[in-house]
């Protein structure tokens, strides 16, 4: 019973943290995207002269 209890344990704290690291994956995207279109805006008024 014990090692059935620490299976599912094992199970859910693996399942839990995989889906953590999907969604910080996915956070980073964004994340450098929203900089690239800072950086693409930048360069854009440092052409024009903003």
């Amino acid at each position: 019973m014990k090692r059935l209890i620490a299976l599912l344990m094992l199970v859910m704290f693996s399942s839990v943290t995989l889906t953590a690291c999907n969604t910080i994956a996915g956070a980073g995207k964004d994340v450098q995207k929203a900089g690239e279109k800072v950086e693409e805006k930048a360069q854009d008024c440092k052409d024009m002269k903003c």
